[in-house]
């Protein structure tokens, strides 16, 4: 279950990830691991919105 601290609304939670990754991690791993949070529920989430994490420019797309 994803972190209840987490915005629970996919387009919530896309900006929330993004902004995130921009500011403090160099990865969507790090961020997860430094939060402790379920990687692959925040990228399902996410494609549930067709937004899919792209590595070379470390956001959600």
């Amino acid at each position: 279950m994803l972190n209840t601290k987490l915005p629970q609304d996919p387009i919530m939670l896309y900006s929330y990830i993004n902004t995130l990754l921009r500011d403090r991690y160099d990865s969507l791993e790090s961020l997860c691991d430094d939060l402790e949070l379920d990687q692959k529920e925040i990228e399902d989430k996410l494609l549930s919105v067709g937004m899919v994490y792209e590595p070379q420019t470390n956001q959600f797309r």
